[in-house]
């Protein structure tokens, strides 16, 4: 299995246990589902829970949402009102993340350089229907997630997307 971990918050951000899509080389669509499922409990994709453990989510102490923001305890962030905030956030972002992917992985340098133009603005096209979302310590500094709603074959699909030059991939 495979974690991906902010390059500079340390949060854990999504895994490989959901379907992952690259853009571009520079976004990772991340596709989730809607759960409801007792407090605390984790679910992960593949999980096949016994017919006795069915939680028909009635229960008391019952948490619904979106399985990726769940299960990696991300947190909404209501830091970006209107696309102007959102730009300014992008341009510091960008002027952390530069110097860090040149000592680290200078190969990912030129693609992020080149893509990431075209497809932010394909994404800002879109913000009116963008959340946002931080890791567990909430730190805004680092890595936001967006997340939207896809029509994919008649449902409504949340799609998390995540800088892949943001983020660190650990094995496990």
């Amino acid at each position: 299995m495979r974690i991906y971990k902010d390059k500079f918050t340390g949060d854990e951000m999504f895994s490989d246990t959901y379907k992952i899509k690259l853009v571009d080389g520079v976004i990772y669509e991340v596709y989730g589902k809607h759960v409801t499922r007792k407090n605390g409990e984790i679910q992960l994709a593949g999980a096949n829970p016994s017919a006795e453990e069915a939680d028909e989510g009635t229960e008391e102490g019952a948490e619904s949402g979106v399985d990726i923001v769940l299960n990696h305890r991300l947190q909404e962030s209501y830091a970006f009102p209107d696309k102007k905030s959102y730009t300014l956030y992008l341009k510091d972002y960008m002027k952390k993340l530069i110097p860090k992917l040149e000592q680290d992985a200078p190969d990912q340098v030129d693609i992020f350089k080149n893509n990431i133009n075209k497809t932010m603005k394909d994404i800002l096209s879109r913000f009116k229907d963008l959340q946002f979302f931080t890791g567990e310590s909430m730190d805004i500094d680092g890595l936001v997630g967006l997340m939207e709603y896809r029509d994919i074959d008649g449902d409504s699909v949340p799609v998390m997307m995540f800088f892949k030059q943001g983020l660190d991939e650990e094995k496990f």
